[in-house]
C-alpha cells in the first residue's frame, strides 16, 4: 500500500506518523505521539491512518463492481472492530453477555430514535440550497431553478413528504 499523504509532511516541515488505521490501539499511540509532539514543539503533526473501505460508497454503488471478493474478504478479516473486540476479550474486560447487553440497548435506543426521527418534518426541498451561504451564489441559483423545473416536469421524483417551496 503506497501513501500519498504521509511523504509530503517532511517536504513541508511537517512531523508526519503513519498508522494503521484499522488498530484502534496503534491509532491511540500515534495520536498520543502526535499531540506530545505538538505540544513539545508547539508545530503541527500530520497522521495518516491507512484504512480500508469495506463497503459501498453510496447506495448506488455496487464495488464488487471493481473489487474482487477476495480482496473484500481479505480485508473483512482485519475489520477494525473485531479486531478490537478480540483484543478486549484477550484481556478480559469483555465477553459475549457484554456483548448481547449492548446490543440490545443499542438497538432500543436507535429504534427510539429513528421513531423520534420520523415524527420532525421534513425540510423543505428550497432548504437544500439555502442552509449553507447567507447569499445565494449563482451556480446555487442556476442549481436550484434547474432542480425545481425538473421537479415540476417530474413531480414524481420528490417523496411526497418534502415539501416543494
Amino acid at each position: 500500500m503506497t501513501s500519498a499523504i504521509a511523504c509530503r509532511g517532511p517536504s513541508y516541515g511537517i512531523h508526519t506518523i503513519r498508522v494503521d488505521g484499522g488498530d484502534v490501539r496503534a491509532v491511540m499511540n500515534a495520536t498520543m505521539e502526535a499531540r506530545r509532539l505538538a505540544l513539545a514543539g508547539s508545530c503541527p503533526v500530520l497522521i495518516e491512518a491507512m484504512t480500508y473501505r469495506s463497503g459501498h460508497h453510496s447506495t448506488s454503488d455496487d464495488s464488487t463492481r471493481y473489487r474482487a471478493s477476495s480482496e473484500i474478504a481479505s480485508w473483512r478479516s482485519r475489520d477494525p472492530v473485531a479486531r478490537y473486540r478480540a483484543w478486549l476479550v484477550l484481556q478480559g474486560w469483555w465477553d459475549e453477555r457484554q456483548e448481547q447487553e449492548l446490543r440490545k440497548e443499542s438497538r432500543t435506543k436507535v429504534v427510539s430514535a429513528l421513531g423520534a426521527a420520523s415524527s420532525v418534518a421534513m425540510p423543505t426541498l428550497s432548504q437544500m440550497f439555502t442552509d449553507v451561504y447567507a447569499t445565494m451564489p449563482p451556480h446555487l441559483q442556476e442549481q436550484r431553478r434547474e432542480t425545481f423545473d425538473f421537479v415540476r416536469r417530474h413531480p414524481g421524483v420528490l417523496p411526497p413528504n418534502i415539501p416543494v417551496e
